[in-house]
């Protein structure tokens, strides 16, 4: 009996481990496959927010300060007008202590605390304007503004011998900033909605001013103007404060002005340990004339973004690059009085832009300069309206360069590009044969006058009108359903060579 009852409980004890492990196995096996669905379902989702966050526009990356900037004989260079950041945390104050304060001399640094240098060039005469935004609110961030008195420039800065033109030594107003930060819900949403008020009204502006422009005229796109962080310090022309020391808490200080020729240095010191980083953007404020440049394509009805340069000429410094941009959108180019200008401006596809101007000419224009970007595609076609031939002859009067520079200049940067030189006649059907033969010989001078001037006349075929067109345009002419055209001639894109 002993015997049978130990045989029947191993085999009960046998039975339920095997059932534990069934169930075991079968719960592993749900858990698997709740983990797969759910790892399913984040990876859908990690998916879809992947995505938006491809939308949106890539972050700014972060200059870094060179090790040895801290000192004034490394200091970076700076463009007008271009902001350089944003930065690295200044870290320090270089191997030598430039500006230290003294009794003589009180409004100065007390010592570097973590500073770095720049120096920039002036291009033309005005007031200097410097625009810091700092990275963190919370730093305390002061500069001088140093004219370079020449090669000793830096020793005569430690001895306290050059005198700073501009200074800012004012510490940040911790109770307001706080104040600040801590706004209650309410007050943000009425910022908003205010802020809100004002973009929709800004649009409704845009709008209702487009409305009012010709027909013929594309609206100006949206393009956004306040680009770049807003600055949390510097030199302004409507500020009012000549210098702002240690006991003061103030944003900015007056500009100073300056001359085409001078240079001058700007040391920024952070007083606050394990600060971070700033964008920092220098310009000249003068009577310039800001204009919108854009380039559109009348055919597609749209704005393309195009390779930008714009050269500014007539500074001590020969050519001085205003814009160069690889995917310029548009936006306000700054051009000053007395100085001449190059653009040039390029797109696959699209026939070159090449101008040469000088600023006295833009201010009696609109405040948009927009150029129209023409396809070198076949078929393309350029009506010229403006070119005169003595009356009966093929001969070319009148200021005719004038009118054909500007195609010469298209199809000497593009060699690829072949064209058609077509030429019309007022006609009444009197001598079709001598019409037809008139309107080639004048098709013929224009062609002349391409060669003469550097184009290769195997890229140029001419034609005259034909039998049928002279006959049209009589008939429309003496029945008086419609005038003779009044496009003289016509350059017509042929093919392109590979």
């Amino acid at each position: 009996m002993k015997r049978i009852f130990i045989a029947l409980l191993s085999c009960a004890l046998l039975l339920g481990v095997g059932v534990d492990a069934q169930a075991q196995t079968k719960k592993k096996k749900k858990s698997k496959a709740k983990t797969t669905a759910t790892t399913g379902k984040k990876k859908s989702s990690g998916d879809k927010e992947g995505k938006k966050k491809t939308k949106e526009p890539p972050a700014p990356t972060t200059i870094e300060l060179p090790y040895n900037s801290n000192d004034c004989l490394f200091a970076i260079p700076l463009e007008i007008d271009k902001p350089f950041g944003p930065t690295s945390a200044p870290d320090g104050a270089g191997r030598i202590q430039e500006v230290v304060a003294d009794k003589a001399n009180p409004n100065l640094f007390e010592r570097e605390h973590n500073s770095v240098w720049y120096k920039v060039s002036i291009p033309y005469n005005g007031l200097l304007e410097i625009s810091i935004a700092q990275t963190s609110q919370w730093d305390d961030y002061d500069f001088l503004v140093y004219k370079n008195t020449g090669q000793y420039f830096s020793n005569q800065v430690m001895l306290n011998k050059v005198k700073p033109a501009a200074i800012h030594l004012a510490g940040i107003d911790s109770a307001a900033m706080f104040a600040t930060v801590m706004k209650t819900d309410k007050q943000k949403a009425a910022e908003a909605r205010a802020q809100q008020i004002a973009e929709n009204k800004a649009k409704q502006q845009a709008k209702a001013q487009a409305a009012k422009r010709p027909a013929d005229e594309p609206p100006l796109p949206e393009i956004d103007e306040h680009r770049g962080m807003k600055p949390s310090i510097g030199m302004l022309c409507e500020a009012t404060d000549k210098m702002l020391t240690k006991k003061q808490t103030g944003k900015f200080i007056k500009s100073i002005p300056v001359r085409m020729g001078e240079e001058y240095y700007i040391v920024l010191d952070n007083c606050t340990p394990n600060g971070q980083g700033h964008t920092i953007t220098v310009s000249v404020h003068a009577d310039a004339y800001e204009p919108l440049v854009l380039f559109y394509d009348k055919k597609g009805r749209k704005y393309v973004d195009v390779d930008l340069m714009i050269l500014e000429r007539g500074g001590k410094e020969g050519e001085r690059t205003i814009v160069k941009d690889e995917h310029y959108r548009g936006g306000r180019v700054k051009f000053v009085p007395d100085f001449s200008y190059l653009l040039y401006a390029k797109k696959d596809g699209y026939f070159s832009i090449y101008r040469e101007f000088n600023s006295r000419q833009l201010m009696l224009r609109d405040t948009v300069m927009l150029y129209h970007m023409e396809r070198t595609e076949r078929g393309t076609t350029f009506p010229i309206r403006d070119i005169y031939f003595e009356s009966g002859e093929a001969t070319l009067i009148g200021n005719y360069d004038s009118v054909l520079n500007d195609y010469l200049a298209m199809f000497r940067n593009h060699p690829e590009v072949q064209f058609l030189v077509k030429c019309n006649v007022q006609s009444y059907g009197v001598n079709v044969e001598e019409d037809m033969l008139l309107s080639l010989e004048r098709a013929k001078s224009i062609k002349s006058w391409f060669v003469k001037n550097g184009i290769d006349p195997r890229r140029i075929s001419t034609s005259g009108m034909t039998k049928n067109e002279i006959k049209r345009t009589a008939a429309a002419a003496l029945n008086d359903k419609g005038g003779f055209s009044d496009v003289r001639a016509e350059i017509i894109i042929t093919g392109r060579t590979e």
